[in-house]
Protein backbone atom coordinates (compact mmCIF):
# COMPACT_ATOMS: atom_id res chain seq x y z
CA UNK A 1 0.00 0.00 0.00
CA UNK A 2 1.74 3.28 -1.41
CA UNK A 3 0.37 6.58 0.43
CA UNK A 4 0.71 10.06 -1.04
CA UNK A 5 -0.19 12.81 0.71
CA UNK A 6 -2.61 15.44 -1.49
CA UNK A 7 -2.38 18.48 1.04
CA UNK A 8 -2.52 19.63 4.35
CA UNK A 9 -3.87 21.98 6.02
CA UNK A 10 -3.18 23.08 9.15
CA UNK A 11 -6.48 24.07 11.62
CA UNK A 12 -4.60 25.70 15.12
CA UNK A 13 -8.24 26.36 16.85
CA UNK A 14 -9.05 22.74 16.44
CA UNK A 15 -5.20 21.63 17.57
CA UNK A 16 -5.26 19.35 14.27
CA UNK A 17 -3.80 19.07 10.48
CA UNK A 18 -6.77 18.11 7.88
CA UNK A 19 -5.28 15.85 5.36
CA UNK A 20 -6.07 14.82 1.93
CA UNK A 21 -4.20 11.63 0.89
CA UNK A 22 -4.38 9.20 -2.25
CA UNK A 23 -3.64 5.72 -1.96
CA UNK A 24 -2.23 2.91 -4.47
CA UNK A 25 -3.03 -0.70 -3.45
CA UNK A 26 -2.94 -4.53 -4.98
CA UNK A 27 -5.39 -5.95 -3.31
CA UNK A 28 -8.99 -4.55 -2.30
CA UNK A 29 -10.12 -1.39 -0.60
CA UNK A 30 -7.70 -1.58 2.53
CA UNK A 31 -9.49 -1.33 5.93
CA UNK A 32 -9.82 2.03 7.85
CA UNK A 33 -7.76 0.99 10.72
CA UNK A 34 -4.58 -0.20 8.19
CA UNK A 35 -5.09 3.08 6.32
CA UNK A 36 -4.80 5.32 9.97
CA UNK A 37 -1.55 3.10 10.95
CA UNK A 38 0.15 3.43 7.73
CA UNK A 39 -0.97 7.11 7.58
CA UNK A 40 -0.18 7.64 11.06
CA UNK A 41 3.45 6.18 10.24
CA UNK A 42 4.03 8.26 7.47
CA UNK A 43 3.56 11.52 9.29
CA UNK A 44 5.35 10.05 12.61
CA UNK A 45 1.91 10.28 14.54
CA UNK A 46 0.41 7.80 17.16
CA UNK A 47 -2.66 5.83 15.79
CA UNK A 48 -4.62 7.38 18.10
CA UNK A 49 -3.92 10.97 16.82
CA UNK A 50 -5.30 9.92 13.56
CA UNK A 51 -9.10 9.79 12.62
CA UNK A 52 -10.10 8.23 8.96
CA UNK A 53 -12.99 10.26 7.87
CA UNK A 54 -13.17 9.03 4.12
CA UNK A 55 -12.20 6.71 1.91
CA UNK A 56 -13.19 6.65 -1.38
CA UNK A 57 -12.30 4.14 -4.27
CA UNK A 58 -13.93 3.87 -7.91
CA UNK A 59 -15.35 0.68 -8.71
CA UNK A 60 -12.80 -1.79 -10.37
CA UNK A 61 -9.82 0.92 -9.34
CA UNK A 62 -6.58 -0.15 -7.30
CA UNK A 63 -6.80 3.65 -5.87
CA UNK A 64 -8.19 5.47 -2.84
CA UNK A 65 -8.79 9.15 -2.35
CA UNK A 66 -8.88 9.94 1.57
CA UNK A 67 -9.80 12.56 4.51
CA UNK A 68 -8.57 12.62 7.25
CA UNK A 69 -7.63 14.63 10.47
CA UNK A 70 -4.21 14.30 12.13
CA UNK A 71 -4.51 15.71 16.05
CA UNK A 72 -2.00 17.13 17.94
CA UNK A 73 -2.75 14.61 20.83
CA UNK A 74 -5.45 11.88 21.18
CA UNK A 75 -7.56 14.04 23.88
CA UNK A 76 -7.66 16.89 21.07
CA UNK A 77 -9.54 13.81 19.17
CA UNK A 78 -11.73 12.81 22.03
CA UNK A 79 -12.68 16.48 22.59
CA UNK A 80 -13.52 17.40 19.28
CA UNK A 81 -14.58 13.86 17.32
CA UNK A 82 -17.96 12.86 17.47
CA UNK A 83 -18.49 9.34 19.44
CA UNK A 84 -19.24 7.09 16.26
CA UNK A 85 -15.88 8.54 14.37
CA UNK A 86 -13.56 7.83 17.50
CA UNK A 87 -15.81 3.98 17.47
CA UNK A 88 -14.98 3.81 13.50
CA UNK A 89 -11.11 4.57 14.45
CA UNK A 90 -10.64 2.59 17.35
CA UNK A 91 -9.95 5.06 19.60
CA UNK A 92 -11.20 4.50 23.54
CA UNK A 93 -11.07 7.23 26.34
CA UNK A 94 -8.40 6.26 28.38
CA UNK A 95 -10.28 7.93 31.41
CA UNK A 96 -13.24 5.23 30.87
CA UNK A 97 -10.19 2.20 30.54
CA UNK A 98 -8.78 3.04 33.60
CA UNK A 99 -12.03 3.04 35.33
CA UNK A 100 -13.06 0.17 33.73
CA UNK A 101 -10.00 -1.35 34.92
CA UNK A 102 -10.46 0.14 39.18
CA UNK A 103 -13.92 -1.71 39.17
Amino acid sequence: MDIEIISEEENPMLHRTDVRFEIVHEEATPSRLSVRDSLAAKLNKDSDEVVVHELDTKFGMRKTAGYAKVYESPEFARDVEQDHMLDRNKITDADADVEAEEA
